[in-house]
């Protein structure tokens, strides 16, 4: 176990992740963080609890629902047994940022012909 002193704080992990204090009780209370706490009940965090809610906050930035965010994190504390499972869940994940990176271009692709047209007619409306 790591002494507390070489932990991080609630609200420095906070800082260092940029999720709020809040965000990261609600984590805990859903089961995505196991914060270790100090004699007197204060959440401390090792340099893995970052790099997991690193992950956790790229997962959610790219559109995981939480539930599957949910079962990720309980897959990986049981262990190694669990890699195919979530090779597979984080396969389908890939699917859907994918399929969201497609989407997203045929929209800037509608925007851009729009910055196109409109450009076009304030030019020739300003001579």
């Amino acid at each position: 176990m790591t002494p507390f002193a070489e932990m991080l704080t609630i609200r420095e992990t906070a800082s260092r992740t940029g999720l709020t204090t809040h965000t990261l009780r609600y984590y805990e209370r859903l089961g995505l963080i196991i914060a270790e706490r100090s004699a007197s009940g204060h959440r401390r965090y090792r340099s893995s609890d970052i790099e997991w809610i690193n992950v956790l906050i790229c997962l959610r930035d790219t559109g995981m629902p939480i539930q599957r965010m949910i079962e990720f994190a309980r897959l990986v504390r049981k262990g190694d047994s669990t890699i195919p499972n979530r090779l597979a869940l984080l396969q389908i994940h890939r699917g859907d940022v994918l399929a969201n990176i497609d989407r997203y271009r045929r929209y800037l692709q509608v925007i851009e012909q729009k910055i196109r047209a409109y450009s076009t007619i304030q030019t020739s409306s300003c001579q």
